[in-house]
């Protein structure tokens, strides 16, 4: 009996919705070889470096992603940071969640040192960067102050990213709703005003 010809993007697709639920550690070559229904061994043949390069690829695909959405939806919307903050939350939310903290304390630690290192520097142009330029641009235009290369910009991915972690059931409000509140105390500050 042969195997089906199965697509490299077919592999990529079903390996990065395994890795981005469970983690690295936590998904083996015959997870995914099950996904896309072919033998583990078979895998070797699209991905010579087994499961580390089909994550880093995904991971690669995944950010690269994140960039060009980002960075588009922030283009796309109205000039002042609340338009663009929500424009990027509505981005994350529309994407699967990453895990950043699973990501950094035990996805990259498991792979090869320098690749974790270039990935992490991808995360890092690919998401704080767009924020923090909205963060920047906001500060320049006088809407808010701001310290540049702080962990503002974290702190907001953070907080975004976290809506995931909501169950359905504990929703009074759509994620999207929620994000947009977040934003609005995260702007103006829990203190009252006088």
């Amino acid at each position: 009996m042969t195997e089906p010809s199965i697509s490299l993007l077919r592999i990529l697709d079903a390996s990065e919705r395994l890795f981005t639920k469970r983690g690295y550690n936590a998904v083996t070559l015959r997870d995914i070889a099950d996904e896309v229904g072919i033998r583990h061994t078979s895998l070797y043949h699209h991905v010579p470096g087994g499961k580390e390069e089909l994550f880093i690829q995904v991971t690669e695909r995944h950010l690269n992603r994140h960039r060009e959405g980002m960075s588009q939806a922030i283009a796309n919307a109205k000039a002042d940071i609340r338009s663009k903050l929500c424009a990027v939350s509505d981005w994350l939310l529309s994407q699967p969640p990453m895990d950043l903290i699973r990501m950094a304390y035990s996805d990259m630690p498991s792979i090869d040192p320098k690749e974790a290192f270039r990935l992490s520097q991808l995360g890092f142009e690919a998401l704080l960067m767009p924020i923090e330029g909205v963060l920047h641009q906001a500060h320049k235009a006088q809407e808010i102050q701001y310290s540049p290369g702080g962990p503002t910009a974290g702190a907001f991915l953070g907080m975004i990213e976290s809506l995931f972690a909501i169950p359905e059931f504990a929703l009074t409000k759509s994620r999207q709703k929620l994000a947009y509140d977040l934003i609005d105390t995260w702007l103006t500050g829990l203190l009252p005003r006088s």
